[in-house]
């Protein structure tokens, strides 16, 4: 008897879950550095006052830098977990059942889009708690444009997870192709002082575009101005889908 979706999907979701709660890269990496990354560079950089405030002159926004290594270390264990999947037969298994591959992935998505708001939520408590006047922004915004530029991140990390050969290549292959995303984003240096190469190949990656769509709801400039961003996050993520669903091997 075929599995109605709803239920097979939400069995699915809550199983890969409990896996992703025993593998230390993907929730100790996605759950807890970013805010330990937070609160650290948080002090260092004195942002026992307003980050926000024009007047402190910041190298980069701790509370920014930590919400896109979220989405990164989300997208870290998305490859890491594919491709052990694949190694050990599980997704070939997967695929023979009734399940689609929607159903499939798309458990792996919710996951790793539940974990990243709760993430996000330590790291509010831990910005108005240890902080004050730090997480002034707007906290349902800014949850919006992590969960889009993590959405538009994954859809990456799903073309990774299908060129990635075997799991000992996940995490350095990964890193690889995604921290230098991280370098070239505009969170750190200006992306108008890079080369024009540089610059055209930051535009492809949604990091570059998270970052800017980020920086613009902290600031207080808003979704209106950046909508230039977010249509970039969207392309991406149904270019990179696109790939990622021509080039996916299940075993």
């Amino acid at each position: 008897m075929r599995i109605p979706f709803l239920r097979g999907f939400w069995k699915l979701t809550w199983l890969e879950a409990k896996i992703f709660t025993r593998e230390p890269m993907g929730f100790v990496g996605t759950l807890v550095m970013p805010v330990v990354v937070f609160i650290i560079l948080g002090r260092a950089l004195g942002a026992s006052k307003p980050v926000a405030t024009p007047t402190i002159d910041l190298p980069f926004n701790p509370a920014i830098l930590a919400a896109i290594l979220i989405a990164l270390s989300a997208v870290q264990s998305l490859v890491a977990i594919i491709s052990i999947y694949r190694e050990g037969g599980i997704l070939k298994r997967l695929r023979s059942t009734p399940l689609s591959p929607v159903t499939i992935m798309g458990a792996q998505v919710v996951v790793k889009l539940v974990f990243t708001v709760l993430s996000l939520s330590l790291l509010v408590l831990a910005g108005r708690r240890l902080f004050p006047g730090v997480m002034q922004v707007n906290v349902f915004s800014f949850t919006a444009a992590v969960l889009l530029g993590t959405f538009s991140i994954l859809s990456l990390g799903f073309v990774l997870a299908s060129l990635v050969p075997t799991a000992r290549f996940a995490q350095p292959i990964g890193a690889i192709v995604l921290y230098p995303m991280l370098a070239l984003s505009g969170l750190f240096y200006p992306l108008d002082r890079f080369p024009r190469a540089l610059r055209e190949l930051a535009y492809l990656f949604p990091t570059t575009h998270a970052v800017a769509l980020l920086n613009g709801v902290w600031d207080g400039s808003g979704w209106a101005a950046h909508l230039v961003n977010v249509a970039a996050l969207l392309a991406l993520f149904v270019a990179y889908t696109a790939l990622s669903t021509r080039v996916f091997r299940w075993e």
